[in-house]
């Protein structure tokens, strides 16, 4: 087999990558399981930070992840060590001391959680450094939210070639945020920071996700004063110290419903351990809508087909709507639909890449860069707005592809699968930044696949 291909960026692929050889078309049944989600765990992770004593935390997945935030906090003086029972971390912020540019650097890698290290950091050590973010490659993720609200609350941030030094002479200080936009991780750096802040903090057109709710909790467990009111405001009342927090990770409804997209792309039935309905209300209701069925039970959500699948209109939007990061392995699910579905993608403008990778195994995908102007919408017209129409069901065949980015990553893997014949699939290794135990959970499904490189 000759592994030699390009990436979707016109650049040949890296050497020493993981790559699968995945023989599809065949349905995936069995049961996994979801642990915490991903974007509460990392952020409980930075949270122990304000503690003035050591923090537990339960359900915590075995992703790349939380392995850069686990090497950041070390970096820092944080002990970070196994817990009281497995999957179990426990944080110990004693020693926080202020580390180098490099060594941050170094740890960071692609990841974008430094910068809400930065609340913390400033109320223990009286300044920050992070260096230029990176991550997911689907879109414009500008830090200027975050970097105006620290500012708001009396932080001094100095833009340098290789990244950002923030200090807080005067310490920090209660203020009045309008969020420009409900981004969930502006929302998070305002509650990291407003905890400890001097002073009351109203923060506008907050995200309400269900992590933000979790993290909430977090702080509140913490000694933080923090209360919801309507129309997305959240007032944090500031205390002068916290202490450490026992805290059992929300679950992962992103990974949950990845695994819901496979058994019905696959025709397969898959029982989600630990999925829990009340956080994927607006999933399960577009399952339903498409043709799926779902059982829900005690312990999970069983995922299946309810005959064939219907053509469906989705309109990605902020909590309480349907969740960006659903959209990517549903549309793999659409492919093999009848009828003609459209996707608008409203929160990132550059999410619908990871499509041309479908459309060259059989898919048949448009993507209109700037959206569709007609027909009925929920969600109000945005301007970096994209969508997708895919018309199906089409078969998929095998085909040579390589990994863009977390959720298209899986989204091509899910492809893969629902083609028949061989796919080589490479750069596996962005997949494991959210989903534990990722190729051992395609084995107990049935996938069949080889680990090539």
């Amino acid at each position: 087999m000759t592994l030699n291909t390009v990436s979707s960026s016109g650049a040949p692929s890296s050497g020493g990558e993981e790559i699968l050889a995945i023989r599809g078309g065949q349905p995936l049944s069995g049961r996994v399981s979801v642990k915490g989600a991903k974007n509460l765990v990392t952020k409980a992770m930075v949270a122990a930070l304000l503690g003035e004593s050591a923090s537990v935390l339960r359900d915590v997945p075995g992703i790349s992840d939380v392995a850069v935030v686990r090497s950041l906090l070390e970096v820092h003086g944080v002990s970070v060590t196994e817990g009281p029972e497995e999957g179990s971390l426990l944080l110990d912020p004693a020693n926080v001391e202020s580390a180098h540019f490099e060594e941050i650097d170094a740890h960071a890698g692609s990841s974008r959680i430094p910068i809400l290290f930065c609340g913390p950091l400033l109320h223990r050590l009286g300044q920050a450094f992070i260096p230029d973010l990176g991550g997911c490659r689907i879109g414009d993720r500008p830090i200027d939210f975050h970097l105006d609200a620290l500012r708001k609350f009396g932080a001094v941030v100095e833009k340098q070639p290789s990244g950002i030094r923030l200090s807080a002479p005067n310490g920090l200080r209660g203020a009045n945020i309008h969020l420009p936009y409900p981004s969930v991780g502006a929302t998070e750096q305002v509650l990291l920071t407003a905890t400890r802040a001097e002073g009351v903090t109203e923060l506008k057109n907050a995200a309400i996700e269900p992590e933000i709710m979790d993290l909430i909790a977090v702080l509140q467990k913490m000694g933080a004063i923090i209360s919801i009111e309507p129309n997305r405001v959240i007032l944090i009342e500031g205390v002068k110290t916290l202490r450490g927090y026992d805290h059992r990770s929300i679950f992962d409804r992103n990974e949950a419903a990845s695994w819901a997209a496979a058994a019905l792309a696959t025709d397969g039935e898959i029982f989600v351990e630990g999925a829990r309905q009340p956080d994927m209300l607006t999933f399960l209701n577009v399952i339903r809508r498409m043709g799926g069925d779902f059982d829900v039970r005690e312990d999970g959500i069983l995922f299946r087909r309810d005959g064939d699948m219907r053509a469906v209109t989705v309109e990605t939007d902020v909590h309480p709507g349907f969740m960006t990061d659903w959209q990517q392995p549903l549309i793999v699910a659409l492919t093999q639909a009848h009828g003609e579905s459209i996707v608008h993608e409203t929160v990132y403008e550059n999410r619908f890449g990871f499509t041309s990778a479908l459309n060259q195994m059989g898919a048949n995908i448009v993507v209109h860069p700037h959206g569709l102007q007609d027909g009925p919408r929920r969600v109000p017209r945005r301007m970096l707005e994209q969508a997708a129409v895919v018309n199906g069901p089409t078969p998929l065949h095998g085909a040579d592809i390589v990994v863009p980015d977390l959720r298209g990553g899986y989204s091509h893997v899910l492809a893969a699968l629902t083609a028949e014949g061989e796919s080589v699939v490479r750069n596996i290794g962005i997949i494991r930044r959210g989903y534990e135990k990722f190729l051992d959970k395609l084995t107990a499904l049935g996938a069949d696949f080889d680990v090539v490189g």
